[in-house]
C-alpha cells in the first residue's frame, strides 16, 4: 500500500484545516433536512431519478461541513466521492472524473469493488498522443499503446487513475471542519493499491464507443483514435465532444454496475466551491450528460446521488434576481423528494435537475448547541457558554462567524467573570487578535478577508462606505460604486434573507465593514449625510433620522420623535422609534454600555422630566442597546423598560401598547431568530 495524498490532510479551501471530533455534531447543526434528503435519494431505487442538490450561501455558510458530515453519515456503506472544484490548480473535467471513479472504487464490507472500464478506457485512449500517420495505423496500434501506457501507469502509481492524484491530487483535500471519522473515510477512499483494468474488459468497454451518437465512427477502436483526436489535434467543439462523452461513460459504468448482484445500488457526490470556473464546467457536462441520457435518449437515470455547493450564483441561471430561472430557492429544513417533484419544472428543460437549497443562519438554540458541543473538546470555553445570546446578536447566526468569536475566545484574555470588565473587552471584539498561531490579523481582518474574498481594496473601501444604508442598493447607487458592485454582492449570497423588500447586506459583514467605516470619522460623517439629505428629499422622514443618529444628531431625532408621540398611535410611533433606534454608531470604544451612556447626556439635564427629556433618554439608551458591542450583556433592558413606563405616565391614551414594550424589555425573551434588533 502506498501513503494516502497529502491533501487529505489538509482543509480543502485554504483555511484552517480545523478538523472536528463530530462533524454531524458541531459544524452541521441546522441542517439535517439535508441529511434526511440526501438519505432518501441514496434509498431510491437505481433507475430512480434524483435531483442534482446544490448548497448555496456566502463563504462561512457551513457548505463545507455538510459535506462532512454527509461523508461521515452515509460513507461507511455508500461509495462516495469529495471533489473540492475551489482549489488553485486547474482542474479538468478529466482529471475531476478520474478522481471521482478512484474513489468510487473503494471496496465496502457489503459490496464487492465497483469498475468503471468505460470511463477508465475513455481516459487511456485520449491520455498521450497516439504515433500514428493514418486512422487505420491508429486502429492497429491502439490496443498495444493502451496496454503499454496503463502498464506505465500501474508500474509507478499502482493504477492508471492513481496517476491523476499527481496532477490534481489538491481537489481531494478534506473539507473544512470535518470529523476524524470523515477524514478516515476520505483517506480509505484515497488509500492506492493496484486496481488493473482487466484486458477483456477493454473489449466490451471499446464496443460501447463504437455505438455513441456523438462519436462518428461505429468501428470500436476507430473510435477511440477518434477520441485521441478530438484531444491532442482537435479544436474546442472537439474538446467539448470529448468531455461529453466521458461523462457519459461514467453514467453508463454507474448503470452497469448497479446491475449485478452484491454490488452498492446508488453512489454519492460531493462537489465542494463548484461556483469556480471548472466547477461551473463540470456540472454543466454532468447536467448535460443526464439529460442526453435519461430525457433525449430515453435511457435509465444514473443512480448518482450529486450534493454541490456554491457560494455564487450560477451564470447559467440566468441573472441574479433569480426572474428567468424557473426555480424558486428552498430551504433546508423542509427539503425532500417529495418538494423536489412538486416543484421541479418540466423534463423538457435540463433545469428539471437542480434542487436548490438556500442554508441559513443556525438559530440562538442551535448556537447554544454548537457551543455546548464544543466543550467536549475544550472544555476551556465553559465560562462563555452564557454569551450564546451575545454571539448570536453579533453574528446572526452564520455558522463560520460563530466558530471564529469562540476560537477567539480560546485564545484570548477575555475576562471570565461576568461583569463591566467583561463588558469593555467585548467592545473592540473585533480589533482583537488570538495570541496563538502564525494568523495575525485581527478578527474584523480575518473575518473579511474570507468572506471578500476576490474583491480588491478599492471594492472593499466602497462596500464599507455602501454598507451605511440598511438598503444596499441605495447605498451602491448613491455612494458611486453603481449597479456592479451591488450585482456582486447579491451574486455571493451576501445579503440578508434575499427575496426581501430591502435588500441588506448580511448583518455580519455589514457590522464588520462598519467598524472600519467607523476608523475613518469624516468619511463616516458624510455617508451618514448624504444619505440623510437623500431620504429627506424623498420625504421619508424615519429613514432620514436613522442616519442623523448615526451621526450622533441626537437632538434632532429627539424633536422629531417628540414631535410624532401625539400625533400617531403608540404602535405606529413605537416601530418608528425601534427603526431609528437601530441605527450604526461609532461610539468611543472605552467603556462598558453606562460609560457609552454618559457620553451621551446632555450637557445641561433637565431639571423636570418631560416628554422630550424621557425620550431623548430613551433613545440614547435604546441606540446603545442595539449594538451587541456597546451592550453585550443587554444590561439596559431595565432602562428602556423604565423609559416606557415613564411615557406611558406621560400620555393621555392609547398606553397599552407603550406599557407592552415596557413589559417586553423587562421580561426579555432572546428571538430564536434575528429580527432587526439587538
Amino acid at each position: 500500500m502506498g501513503k494516502d495524498p497529502p491533501s487529505c490532510r489538509r482543509g480543502a479551501d485554504g483555511g484552517t484545516g480545523h478538523v472536528a471530533e463530530s462533524g454531524m455534531g458541531v459544524g452541521f447543526r441546522g441542517r439535517s433536512g439535508i441529511i434526511s434528503l440526501v438519505g432518501e435519494c441514496l434509498r431510491l431505487g437505481p433507475t430512480d431519478e434524483r435531483p442534482v442538490i446544490m448548497l448555496l450561501g456566502p463563504r462561512g455558510s457551513g457548505a463545507s461541513e455538510a459535506h462532512g458530515a454527509l461523508m461521515e453519515k452515509f460513507g461507511p456503506e455508500t461509495p462516495f466521492a469529495y471533489i473540492n472544484l475551489g482549489g488553485e490548480q486547474s482542474l479538468l473535467p478529466r482529471y475531476a472524473l478520474a478522481l471521482l471513479a478512484r474513489q468510487l472504487e473503494r471496496k465496502l464490507p457489503r459490496y464487492r469493488r465497483s469498475h468503471f472500464p468505460r470511463l477508465t478506457l475513455g481516459l487511456l485512449a485520449s491520455d498521450h498522443q497516439l504515433r500514428m500517420t493514418s486512422l487505420a495505423e491508429g486502429r492497429r496500434n491502439i490496443r498495444r499503446e493502451l496496454d503499454a501506457f496503463q502498464e506505465q501507469a500501474e508500474a509507478r502509481y499502482g493504477d492508471y487513475l492513481a496517476a491523476f492524484f499527481e496532477v490534481a491530487g489538491g481537489a481531494v483535500g478534506a473539507p473544512d471542519g470535518a470529523s476524524t471519522a470523515a477524514l478516515a473515510l476520505l483517506r480509505d477512499a484515497l488509500r492506492r493499491g493496484r486496481r488493473r483494468l482487466p484486458g477483456r474488459k477493454f473489449t466490451s468497454s471499446a464496443a460501447w464507443y463504437g455505438g455513441h451518437p456523438l462519436l462518428q465512427s461505429r468501428d470500436p477502436w476507430e473510435a477511440l483514435v477518434e477520441l485521441n483526436l478530438w484531444r491532442h489535434d482537435g479544436d474546442e467543439d472537439d474538446q467539448e465532444r470529448l468531455d461529453r462523452v466521458l461523462f457519459s461513460a461514467l453514467l453508463e459504468d454507474m448503470r452497469g454496475n448497479v446491475r449485478h448482484s452484491f454490488m452498492p445500488r446508488s453512489y454519492l457526490l460531493l462537489l465542494d466551491n463548484s461556483h469556480t470556473e471548472y466547477g461551473r464546467r463540470f456540472l454543466d457536462l454532468l447536467i448535460r450528460a443526464r439529460h442526453d441520457d435519461a430525457v433525449v435518449a430515453g435511457t435509465d437515470c444514473d443512480p448518482l446521488t450529486v450534493v454541490a455547493s456554491s457560494n455564487r450564483w450560477l451564470p447559467r441561471w440566468g441573472p441574479a434576481t433569480g426572474d428567468q430561472w424557473p426555480w424558486r430557492l428552498r430551504g433546508p429544513d423542509r427539503a425532500s423528494l417529495t418538494d423536489w417533484t412538486e416543484h421541479r419544472p418540466g423534463r423538457d428543460s435540463d433545469d428539471t435537475w437542480w434542487y436548490p437549497l438556500r442554508l441559513r443562519d443556525l438559530n440562538l438554540d442551535e448556537v447554544r448547541i454548537r457551543i455546548e458541543l464544543e466543550l467536549r473538546r475544550h472544555p476551556d470555553l465553559a465560562p462563555f457558554a452564557r454569551l450564546a445570546p451575545f454571539i448570536h446578536r453579533l453574528t446572526a447566526g452564520l455558522p463560520r462567524a460563530v466558530s471564529q468569536v469562540l476560537e477567539l475566545f480560546r485564545h484570548s484574555t477575555v475576562p471570565i467573570e461576568d461583569g463591566a470588565e467583561q463588558d469593555r473587552w467585548l467592545r473592540t471584539l473585533p480589533d482583537r487578535t488570538p495570541r496563538e498561531g502564525e494568523d495575525t490579523r485581527t478578527l474584523v481582518e480575518a473575518a473579511l478577508d474570507h468572506l471578500l474574498r476576490g474583491f480588491d481594496p478599492m471594492e472593499r473601501s466602497a462596500l464599507e462606505e455602501c454598507a451605511a444604508a440598511r438598503d444596499l442598493s441605495i447605498g451602491t447607487r448613491l455612494l458611486g460604486s453603481g449597479d456592479s458592485l451591488f450585482g456582486e454582492v447579491r451574486g455571493r449570497w451576501l445579503l440578508h434573507s434575499p427575496g426581501t423588500v430591502t435588500p441588506a447586506l448580511h448583518p455580519w459583514p455589514r457590522r464588520l465593514l462598519l467598524w472600519r467605516l467607523a476608523a475613518r470619522p469624516d468619511d463616516w460623517d458624510a455617508v451618514h449625510e448624504l444619505l440623510a439629505e437623500h431620504f429627506r428629499s424623498e420625504g421619508r422622514t424615519v429613514q432620514e433620522m436613522y442616519h442623523r443618529l448615526a451621526a450622533e444628531r441626537i437632538d434632532e431625532v429627539t424633536g422629531y420623535l417628540v414631535a410624532r408621540f401625539p400625533a400617531v398611535p403608540s404602535a405606529q410611533w413605537i416601530s418608528e422609534f425601534n427603526t431609528i433606534t437601530a441605527a450604526p454608531n461609532r461610539l468611543g470604544q472605552a467603556g462598558g454600555p453606562l460609560e457609552l451612556l454618559a457620553g451621551l447626556a446632555p450637557e445641561e439635564p433637565p431639571e423636570a422630566v418631560t416628554t422630550a427629556s424621557v425620550i431623548r433618554e430613551l433613545i440614547t439608551v435604546r441606540w446603545v442597546w442595539s449594538d451587541p458591542l456597546a451592550d453585550p450583556g443587554m444590561r439596559l433592558n431595565d432602562m428602556i423598560a423604565d423609559g416606557f413606563n415613564q411615557l406611558s405616565r406621560l400620555r393621555r391614551n392609547d398606553i397599552v401598547a407603550l406599557f407592552n414594550e415596557a413589559e417586553r424589555y423587562r421580561h426579555w425573551r432572546h428571538p430564536l431568530t434575528r429580527a432587526g434588533e439587538g
